[in-house]
């Protein structure tokens, strides 16, 4: 039996907003690959920090779907570990801590546009495509006294100073990305509510689990950037990154509902079983010839992060009619 290598951490993340379907899958299942095949340790970390969106009985269903694919963890919220808690909702002191670091560095600022004031911002420039336009700076340089009587009337979001370094990465699957701190703007860390950023909390969060190994979906390729900087501002080892392609309808879109019911609830009613749905998601990403059915375990010598695809994944419904042959 091979030994466990303790240096080797990776994780799955997901947001208990919706059910699992199998692009969840998709990325958990590769994710998991990853770190099992070279003998790492495996974090679930519940990314509920947008209280509203996020549903305690959506995570219960995400931790049974987990398992009933095969998929287990080393460190979760429900099995503990050495870097919890694993539930995003419950670690918002590291954040305000990670907060007050980057306010030291004068690395912050108070930022009082709405998002209406942005969009009608014409001369705004155009941001990393999942992020929107990048912020044109407008409370970059306001003066104190600016500041203090804008904050009478409205609550200020926080926003992160971005440097005017070049920031490049390679990724896993699509290779060498640099991007110009320009095309991202000033990104808040904290908004006006008081809820923390994404950007912020996941980098608190992979930093203090000591994640080494970040594989997701290739719809956050946008934010690594953005997170590099946090990273390097706050003197942690930033992990090598892989942004996994994803799964399309034939319009073009993102896969959703109205492509069909592709939730694991769904496919479970339908009798599909969770050996044949690994299996069918293991030939998608090209790891074996054949959609048959593979348990999770079974692919862990299959696995090889140079045969995933680069290019968004089109679900056909040839392709769909696969996962239910017998």
């Amino acid at each position: 039996m091979n030994p466990t290598n303790p240096k080797l951490r990776g994780r799955f993340a997901p947001t208990p907003s919706g059910e699992m379907h199998i692009g969840n899958a998709w990325t958990a299942l590769l994710a998991w690959l990853q770190i099992r095949s070279g003998h790492g340790s495996f974090i679930l970390r519940m990314e509920d920090i947008d209280k509203p969106r996020s549903k305690p009985h959506l995570a219960r269903q995400i931790l049974d779907d987990l398992r009933w694919l095969g998929i287990d963890w080393d460190e979760g919220p429900d099995v503990g570990g050495p870097y919890a808690p694993y539930t995003q909702s419950e670690r918002l002191q590291h954040y305000e801590d990670a907060l007050g670091k980057l306010q030291k560095q004068g690395a912050l600022y108070t930022c009082f546009c709405s998002r209406a004031d942005l969009l009608s911002a014409a001369s705004a420039p155009h941001g990393l495509a999942a992020e929107g336009p990048a912020y044109p700076g407008t409370c970059r340089n306001l003066s104190p006294e600016e500041r203090a009587a804008k904050a009478k009337m409205k609550q200020p979001s926080i926003r992160y100073r971005v440097g005017e370094v070049p920031v490049a990465f390679i990724d896993g699957v699509s290779g060498r990305h640099s991007f110009d701190p320009a095309a991202t703007g000033d990104f808040i860390v904290k908004r006006a509510d008081g809820m923390f950023s994404y950007q912020l909390a996941v980098v608190v969060d992979d930093a203090m689990m000591q994640v080494t190994h970040v594989l997701r979906g290739a719809d956050l390729l946008d934010s690594t950037p953005r997170q590099i900087q946090l990273y390097q501002a706050l003197g942690w080892e930033i992990p090598a990154f892989a942004h996994v392609p994803l799964f399309m309808g034939t319009d073009g879109k993102r896969l959703a509902k109205r492509h069909g019911n592709t939730s694991l609830a769904a496919l479970r009613e339908q009798g599909v079983s969770p050996a044949k749905l690994t299996g069918w998601l293991a030939w998608i990403g090209g790891l074996v010839p054949t959609p048959g059915p593979a348990a999770p375990q079974e692919l862990i010598g299959r696995f090889d992060l140079s045969l995933i695809p680069a290019e968004p994944i089109v679900i056909t419904e040839d392709l769909l009619a696969r996962l239910y042959e017998s």
